[in-house]
């Protein structure tokens, strides 16, 4: 079983500025709603137990959120709001599920998982990237599914347009399985057209073996000076370990932008 999720939280969200010149990006509401929140309640449903928070201490705001009991308390007292009291109950139940860890200096997604590793206890573990909300349908819960088919890691999976490849990471993917599930061959990093060898993109949803942690451990930093989980996932492929890319078919929707952040609450708010 699955019971422990990781979520990288260190980033700076430059791409939302000026929000983000003040606010976590992971706190900014969508639809009335702050964005962890839904990745949180997508955890849960999904029977995670644990999740384990990657900040650094510039988004202290984040584990302020979730530890602000004597503001609640106070304010409970004073108004006797049930929409406080039920708010702060929601708030507890997040609370006691979260770990924090801190990744100080940005060395990329690797870096924040290898944060991680005296917490795992299990041989696979689920990532969220918080960036990537997928609506009307857990992507979690099917993911978790196949890797119980399989008994593989698994990550998932969505066709975007062939001139967009170089945005994201593309799949090179061997025999398919069934309708929805595929062997990945190889993760290419933000590709050009012409190197791309598909049009099936990374999404930030990863079910990742604990074996993980010895590679990023020696790890040599890739593009950008930064350790990249995808570099550490090929080397575990060509090792012959087993990865799945799932098609999900929930929607997608792109926080991470400003553009993606405005439209996210305009889809959100039509459920």
């Amino acid at each position: 079983m699955i019971k422990q999720a990781i979520i990288p939280l260190a980033g700076l969200g430059t791409r939302l500025l000026p929000l983000t010149s003040v606010f976590a990006k992971e706190l900014l509401p969508i639809n009335g709603k702050p964005g962890i929140e839904f990745i949180l309640d997508e955890c849960i449903e999904s029977g995670i137990k644990e999740v384990i928070f990657i900040i650094s201490k510039k988004k202290e705001m984040i584990k302020n959120y979730f530890n602000n009991d004597l503001f609640y308390k106070k304010i409970i007292k004073e108004k006797k709001d049930q929409r406080i009291v039920n708010e702060y109950k929601k708030i507890l139940k997040y609370k006691k599920m979260i770990k924090f860890v801190y990744q100080n200096k940005p060395l990329g997604t690797g870096d924040a998982v290898l944060k991680t590793k005296k917490f795992i206890k299990d041989k696979y573990f689920l990532m969220l990237l918080p960036d990537d909300l997928i609506i009307k349908k857990n992507c979690s819960i099917s993911m978790i599914k196949v890797h119980k088919k399989y008994k593989s890691s698994v990550m998932a999976s969505m066709n975007v347009k062939k001139s967009s490849v170089s945005r994201w990471g593309i799949y090179k993917l061997n025999k398919r399985l069934d309708k929805n599930n595929s062997l990945i061959d190889d993760v290419i990093e933000k590709p050009t057209i012409k190197e791309a060898p598909s049009n099936k993109a990374v999404i930030g949803r990863y079910i990742l073996p604990k074996t993980i942690f010895k590679k990023l451990l020696n790890q040599k930093p890739g593009k950008g000076g930064e350790i990249h989980i995808t570099d550490a996932i090929q080397s575990l492929i060509k090792e012959n370990e087993k990865f799945i890319a799932h098609n999900f078919s929930g929607k997608y929707l792109d926080c991470g932008t400003m553009k993606g952040y405005i439209k996210s609450s305009l889809e959100i708010s039509k459920i």
